[in-house]
């Protein structure tokens, strides 16, 4: 398996892949049928082109920031920190997202994404020295392997949906 930086050129479409299997997992695996619906719902082509644009800014600030493992064929998963210039967001490094296709699960792909991310956090210029997470409740598994890595409750997100 290669743990490398995401590059543009050769993963977008594979990226694409695996973050469409991040949301959709995130609303089939945690909450009920309106939950998968709104986080389907989003992934559109607009969304698509939208999202790559973002990375492409953020890989811009920091080549690091994405770090794809490639196991040949595919990507078999990636870590997303944001760039150290975001860090002021939560005063901390930001582990904006983690993913490892199911077919890898359970092969350490997870373990050496996350020390790409510890590394990269810990390079960073950080008001607090910590990385910060937002994990959905419901999600044991996801839940279970921060654990390992001595996360620990930090406050608690609220949100408010936005009228249109």
């Amino acid at each position: 398996m290669d743990v490398r930086p995401y590059d543009a050129d050769r993963d977008a479409d594979a990226l694409w892949e695996c973050k469409r299997g991040f949301e959709l997992g995130l609303g089939e695996g945690t909450g009920d049928e309106e939950k998968q619906d709104r986080y389907a719902a989003k992934l559109t082509d607009d969304y698509r082109e939208e999202y790559l644009a973002w990375v492409d800014r953020c890989v811009a600030d920091d080549g690091r920031c994405l770090t794809v493992a490639d196991d040949g064929d595919d990507l078999a998963g990636y870590v997303f920190v944001l760039p150290e210039r975001l860090a002021m967001i939560w005063d901390a490094a930001v582990l904006n997202e983690i993913y490892v296709r199911p077919d890898h699960r359970g092969t350490g792909v997870a373990d050496d994404l996350m020390d790409a991310a510890l590394e990269l956090a810990g390079d960073q210029d950080l008001p607090i020295d910590r990385i910060v997470l937002d994990v959905d409740r419901e999600n044991e598994r996801a839940k279970a392997f921060y654990r390992r890595y001595d996360f620990e409750h930090w406050g608690e997100m609220v949100a408010k949906k936005l009228d249109p």
